[in-house]
């Protein structure tokens, strides 16, 4: 029986749920009085990102499937339906959304230690993912086939 907790829950620890009260403050709207609120709204867009869904629909139907742990995840009580995530990406205000990203960004910036992602004043950020290139054409490559390392020998 699983008694920690998930790993969504504890990367939404970081977050600064005061400044995203102030930033919502801020921009009054019609879904105030609402059970979904702004921020579990912002926990199921979070959720669907790092996923990959493609649709609302299939976002929703992920949350229903996790109906049990929809709590634990930080959607509320209630597993959220297509209706009310929809409802609410109509009417609630995106400027929240993108001017709670841009705090993250600049909270990331001021929070760094090195700059070694820096160069000439310029952000980079580092992709690892793995690109298979053949044997054929790049003989300077390590290729992984099966579990198993191939490496040129002259």
């Amino acid at each position: 029986m699983h008694t920690g907790q998930n790993v969504f829950a504890q990367i939404t620890l970081f977050l600064p749920q005061r400044q995203f009260r102030r930033i919502v403050s801020k921009y009054r709207d019609r879904t105030e009085g609402w059970g979904f609120s702004h921020w579990s709204h912002l926990l199921v867009l979070m959720f669907g990102q790092l996923i990959g869904c493609g649709s609302l629909r299939e976002l929703t139907d992920i949350t229903t499937a996790h109906a049990k742990r929809s709590y634990y995840l930080g959607f509320g009580a209630t597993p959220v339906v297509r209706n009310t995530l929809s409802k609410a990406n109509m009417l609630r205000e995106p400027r929240i959304f993108e001017e709670f990203a841009f705090y993250m960004v600049s909270l990331a910036q001021r929070r760094r230690i090195t700059k070694e992602f820096e160069l000439h004043g310029r952000f980079y950020a580092v992709d690892s993912t793995t690109i298979d290139l053949c044997m054929s054409v790049f003989r300077w490559a390590l290729f992984r086939s099966a579990g198993t390392v191939f490496t040129h020998r002259k």
